[in-house]
């Protein structure tokens, strides 16, 4: 048990030592290079392995052939772990974590993501 005079000392030392917390919302963090936090998909660069989809631990990826060498993606954060599986296995680089973080949402179908395939240049011509 601490005597009262300890903890009034430790009381007093706090009170002009800066905050141990920070301000959140009004203090937004700076997330480091390599946080997991929501996944991006560039779909210029994939090339349609499904080597991300096979390898997804909980099944959070589907990827569809969308054109001739085009792709698109469905990310369900709502499953994702944020293992880093998929993106280590990308050996095209397609897909990438940002530094994004607040994905909270009451709807679990705003949790579902599609990145879909730019149009083809070559379809219109």
């Amino acid at each position: 048990m601490i005597r009262p005079a300890k903890m009034i000392r430790q009381v007093l030392s706090s009170l002009f030592k800066k905050p141990a917390t920070n301000l959140y919302p009004f203090n937004k963090f700076e997330m480091p290079d390599k946080f997991r936090g929501k996944i991006v998909f560039d779909p210029e660069l994939c090339v349609g392995c499904k080597l991300c989809m096979k390898d997804c631990p909980a099944g959070a990826i589907n990827i569809k052939k969308v054109g001739e060498k085009k792709f698109e993606a469905e990310f369900d954060l709502g499953k994702c772990v944020y293992c880093a599986q998929c993106t280590e296995t990308c050996f095209k680089k397609a897909l990438k974590f940002t530094g994004e973080f607040e994905l909270a949402s009451l709807d679990r179908e705003k949790l579902k993501i599609t990145f879909n395939a730019k149009p083809d240049d070559t379809a219109s011509k």
